[in-house]
């Protein structure tokens, strides 16, 4: 069995535009694949454990693998995370992963997927917050998608992240930004809003906020239950893991990404529909990206380590994609 670290995946300098092909390909092909729900283990003063397993049965192989993620509030970085493959056919175990860089790249690589599926013709205005890795993925994949295409960016000011942000991309001269002060502006008069906050307790946004045609990509699903209730089409990427939703039974219209993908559902089907993307983060892509790294590496079997001994380079400080 091999062992792929942090620093070791990120040697390979994947190219965002990769990624996204990699979440598209592991959306055609859900069918494709055993998807349980993930168990959440809560543990005192803020800490948790969530196992998500998953089988794929893909062109390039059949692969199976377990994502773990653990949150320790005094740990640096709080949470982190581990990635175990193995051959589904012969049941052997091949590699164990750092999950950190895939975490973040499948993550805004899906999102990036919803934008340019399901945004409104011609879109051209977003907000965005929470702009952590999460948001940088995101905006690094769909940039690596859309060429020259003209894209005002508007960021929610919150500690020195929006400045930070827009320095990142500062190469990218067609991306405009400009930094607000309030979620009203953030989302008044924008035809894509992305939230990367990983946590709110309340809804944050009036109803009156969202202009027809507007796109919603909740990353993390908070925030915005209230969209449930009166926009026109929500899809998500596995039914399962959103059913238990408070309003679920309440949404007008419900369909999962790859219905779209494949051609069941025509996702969006007017400028004025209002639409809301729920990918809560199924580990099916996680599984697909270790198996693609696994394969790069199998090239290259000299930059393998062994098992026995290994210090697996933990990114042992806030790293930045």
């Amino acid at each position: 069995m091999k062992v792929i670290d942090f620093n070791q995946i990120n040697s390979l300098h994947i190219e965002p535009s990769q990624c996204y092909e990699w979440a598209e390909e592991m959306i055609k092909h859900k069918a494709d694949t055993l998807l349980p729900p993930k168990t959440h283990l809560n543990m005192p003063d803020g800490v948790f454990c969530n196992v998500m397993p998953s089988l794929l049965y893909l062109p390039n192989g059949n692969w199976g693998g377990v994502k773990m993620v653990t949150r320790y509030p005094k740990r640096e970085p709080a949470l982190d995370s581990k990635i175990v493959l193995f051959n589904s056919d012969t049941g052997d175990f091949l590699a164990i992963l750092d999950g950190n860089w895939i975490t973040a790249m499948r993550t805004g690589a899906v999102a990036a997927h919803s934008i340019i599926t399901l945004a409104k013709k011609n879109y051209s205005t977003m907000g965005m917050l929470g702009l952590g890795n999460t948001a940088r993925a995101t905006l690094l994949v769909l940039a690596s998608r859309i060429g020259n295409k003209e894209l005002n960016i508007k960021l929610l000011r919150y500690k020195n992240q929006a400045e930070l942000f827009q320095k990142r991309f500062a190469d990218y001269k067609n991306l405009h930004f400009t930094i607000v002060d309030s979620v009203k502006e953030l989302i008044t008069g924008s035809d894509v809003v992305v939230s990367c906050a990983t946590y709110f307790d309340h809804d944050i946004a009036k109803d009156s906020y969202f202009d027809k045609g507007v796109l919603v990509v909740p990353v993390h699903t908070r925030g915005f239950t209230n969209c449930d209730l009166f926009f026109d089409k929500i899809f998500a990427d596995d039914t399962g893991h959103v059913q238990d939703f408070k309003n679920f039974n309440k949404f007008k219209s419900f369909a999962e990404m790859t219905e779209v993908v494949n051609g069941r559902n025509p996702g969006r089907e007017s400028d004025d529909e209002r639409i809301l993307a729920y990918n809560i983060g199924v580990s099916m892509h996680d599984i697909n990206f270790a198996a693609h790294v696994y394969e790069q590496f199998e090239q290259q079997p000299s930059k393998f380590n062994k098992l026995q001994d290994i210090d697996m380079h933990e990114p042992t400080e806030k790293f930045w994609i």
